[in-house]
């Protein structure tokens, strides 16, 4: 039996209904997306087709409109069908996957689901985006094929951006559609899938559920504030910085309280439930759901944007008072003394040595998880490992519970939780007394129903740098960089400094990079797996030079990278870059020095070096013109000003791409470059690319000449720039940094137009950097980005 989806159905235009169009036109894939007929027709409207898809239109138009954007570019809408289930319903007839994200009602599913077999195709699946209704319950009533083809997909919103699937099949569903769909989320959708079993709210909100439920109720009870858990509960213990209540107000307290008053009647034999409808913290969510106090979506919730002389705070909700309340900004000994320790790990054991609130409120909630975690599992899970999986995925969790309890020890930890009334589930005692001393090991985990450990699933398309390293692949490092040997002759550059920021040591390891792939190597990836690829150059170190004087150093630094950017390029084997996430100033200048790339699909790319009052200097100005001006000049009889306009608007007003196909438009990315749904698959796609090009002998990119467009368009753009000092839109020192990137753009004060060696562009963006990193108000864009992580308009 084999599958293939080249349509998709969507039955519920809603948030998740259009989130998962949004994400499957992005792939590519068309979309018939359906919702109800408005119910309050005139006679007059009955026959109009676009009143009778009003409600469709309306919601789909939102889901448009929504930031951050669920469409990776505005013509993806045009994969998208829009209509309405009474008269439209025949569309579903040619659509290899059908998805039902209607009411969470069973009687309406089941009746849509009876709908769908009447219209389906042989071979089709269909699912349910349910998150708490048991899934076979939907299907029930229906043929034995349809059973067969029936499973649950459960997204997480926004789809685009969330990473994690839960696939929940039923009793009846075929194994080869599990298979399938497993294989169709994690490499087409981009998603960590997790297979669930049929359990109430499944893996991930169920225990989130109860464990966040916990965490509320446990602050309340012990006056803590509302801003005192958010400092503790963000990436102090490796999450977002929604952290809790933050969270709650970007989701809604309505759906939260939504979540837990179906899932409390749902889970009668749960011991844990009660925390559910905890006292205080329900009491608490009567008089703000009574209020409309729901979060973002009504402007407040436990926090409220108010204005304060002229600025803009984020006050606080008072539980008791139910007053809001100026920021206090909280500070704890044991916050302060741990903050700064990178491993997660590290950090929370350093944390539970301190008997200080934040400690006290981390060493209850973090002992609950653990013991919530190990009690629920059995039920919901079929291991451990799809449990932590479903926490870092689901909720951008940097460790689930069971790898957290790796980390503060096993044994160690279960003896204090007992001493503390935390109950340590017996099958972890068991694992214990028979000498198994960790969850992992040796990349395998430990099943609780075999009572033995079992090796983790196997991604073929998945590199991880860690397991290079473990496994002694790593051949050079210093504090910011490493070389390792990732397999059939490819190296690979990985950054790992602070956040990426390029420094001399980022640099120095590039060189040798070129070193070894000259002599020892067939081709070199430039990838890594941290948060971000690469933030640009490190600004701070920049600033401190130039605030010494130390004149020739910064020349040298930035001449530097210029030089192994160049090199990187015109390299003698083949170079594959792997972006991800966020891509700025000199991380594109690295990204587009490659000869090909391989980017993660949410790679946010931009030149954004005008936010701190300098312009590009590692070849950014120089590749830019290469890639978007050159084409143009090359036909006879062009006008360059157009696109010398774009080029430099892009520059100066900072534009980063909010996805790799605006990474494409915008010339930081080739249209011939690749794009991977699923970043965890990013650096075994550039190793396969790297190869590609060695085996097929690619010769290196000849060095091409520049085309600066000289004196004439430069006037032209300089107008321009003092047109927007004149209307109040550029201040006299953003328009002093545009002349400065026009100058270097057009090749400085010639003539006339013509054809320049890549090295005098190079040389005047050198130039041009130098002289603004002189300048007292570009120091001061410095110092107030480092200070604040904004720009600074002076």
């Amino acid at each position: 039996m084999t599958f293939s989806i080249r349509k998709v159905g969507i039955v519920g235009a809603g948030t998740m209904g259009g989130g998962i169009a949004a994400h499957l036109a992005n792939i590519g894939i068309p979309v018939v997306l359906l919702d109800i007929v408005p119910p309050d027709l005139t006679e007059e409207e009955k026959n109009d087709p676009a009143a009778r898809n009003r409600i469709v239109k309306s919601l789909f138009d939102r889901m448009a409109k929504a930031r951050p954007a669920n469409l990776a570019r505005p013509d993806r809408a045009e994969l998208i069908t829009l209509g309405n289930v009474e008269d439209d319903f025949d569309k579903l007839a040619d659509c290899d996957w059908i998805i039902e994200v209607i009411i969470e009602k069973l009687e309406p599913k089941q009746a849509l689901m009876a709908r769908i077999e009447e219209v389906r195709k042989p071979g089709s699946i269909v699912s349910s985006n349910t998150s708490g209704i048991p899934i076979h319950k939907i299907a029930e009533g229906r043929s034995d094929d349809f059973r067969a083809h029936f499973l649950g997909t459960h997204f997480f919103n926004p789809p685009r951006y969330l990473k994690l699937l839960e696939v929940i099949p039923t009793p009846d569903t075929s194994p080869e559609v599990l298979d399938f769909m497993v294989a169709f989320g994690r490499d087409v959708l981009g998603k960590g899938v997790v297979v669930c079993k049929d359990t109430p709210n499944f893996i991930a909100n169920r225990f989130i559920a109860v464990a966040g439920s916990y965490a509320v109720e446990y602050a309340l009870q012990n006056g803590y504030t509302i801003e005192e858990v958010d400092a503790i509960t963000g990436p102090l213990i490796g999450r977002p910085k929604t952290a809790t209540f933050r969270l709650t107000d970007l989701v809604g307290l309505d759906v939260m309280y939504y979540v837990n008053s179906n899932l409390y009647p749902a889970i009668p034999d749960d011991k844990y439930r009660e925390y559910l409808r905890g006292e205080k913290s329900s009491a608490l969510y009567e008089k703000m759901m009574a209020n409309k106090w729901l979060g973002n979506k009504t402007g407040q919730g436990f926090y409220k944007k108010v204005t304060v002389d002229g600025k803009r705070e984020f006050w606080v909700l008072n539980p008791e008072t139910m007053e809001y309340e100026p920021p206090k900004k909280p500070r704890f000994e044991s916050v302060g003394a741990v903050r700064k320790i990178e491993d997660l790990g590290e950090r929370l054991r350093a944390l539970l040595t301190y008997e200080d609130r934040a400690a006290e409120y981390v060493r209850a909630t973090l002992y609950f998880n653990l013991a919530y975690a190990a009690y629920v599992t059995p039920e919901i899970a079929h291991s451990i490992a799809d449990v932590d999986a479903a926490n870092r995925w689901g909720f951008a969790h940097e460790a689930g519970p069971f790898e957290i309890w790796d980390m503060l020890g096993v044994a160690e930890t279960a003896e204090k939780m007992e001493a503390a009334g935390y109950e340590v589930a017996e099958w972890v005692k068991e694992m214990l007394a028979a000498g198994h001393t960790s969850f992992y090991e040796n990349g395998r985990y430990y099943d609780f129903q075999t009572k033995t450990y079992q090796p983790k699933p196997i991604d073929k398309n998945v590199i991880l740098i860690s397991d290079l390293r473990a496994g002694g692949k790593e051949l050079e490092r210093n504090e910011s960089a490493s070389l390792h040997d990732m397999g059939d002759g490819v190296l690979l550059l990985e950054f790992h400094a602070k956040m990426n920021a390029i420094d001399a040591d980022i640099v120095a390891m590039a060189n040798r990079a070129l070193e070894r792939l000259e002599t020892d190597f067939d081709a070199l990836v430039i990838g890594n797996n941290g948060q971000d690829f690469c933030v640009g150059a490190n600004i701070a170190m920049i600033g401190i030079a130039a605030a010494q004087g130390m004149w020739e150093q910064v020349e040298q630094s930035v001449r530097a990278l210029q030089e192994v950017t160049f090199k990187l390029r015109h390299a003698p084997k083949p170079v594959v870059t792997a972006p991800h996430q966020r891509v700025l100033g000199g991380g594109v200048e690295f990204t587009m020095a490659g000869w090909d790339t391989v980017a993660d699909h949410e790679t946010y790319m931009g030149l954004v070096e005008v936010g701190v009052g300098l312009i590009p200097a590692g070849g950014g100005c120089k590749e830019l013109l290469r890639r978007k001006v050159n084409p143009v000049m090359r036909t006879p009889n062009a006008d360059v000003l157009p696109v010398m306009q774009e080029v430099f608007e892009q520059i100066a007003t900072a534009k980063v791409g909010t996805s790799a196909w605006e990474d494409k438009a915008l010339g930081y990315l080739r249209e011939t470059d690749q794009i991977v749904m699923n970043s965890d698959h990013r650096l075994a796609a550039a190793k396969r690319r790297a190869l590609q090009l060695a085996e097929a002998g690619v010769r290196p990119p000849e060095v091409e000449k520049i085309y600066a467009a000289g004196r004439d368009v430069l006037y032209a753009l300089n107008l321009g720039v003092q047109s927007f000092v004149w209307a109040g839109y550029a201040t006299e020192y953003d328009a002093h940094i545009g002349r400065k990137l026009a100058y270097v753009l057009c090749g400085g004060d010639i003539s006339a137009g013509s054809w320049v060696d890549p090295w005098y562009i190079l040389d005047l963006e050198r130039e041009a950097f130098l002289s603004l990193l002189g300048e007292e108000k570009t120091r001061a864009r410095i110092m107030h980005m480092l200070q604040t992580g904004k720009p600074l308009r002076n």
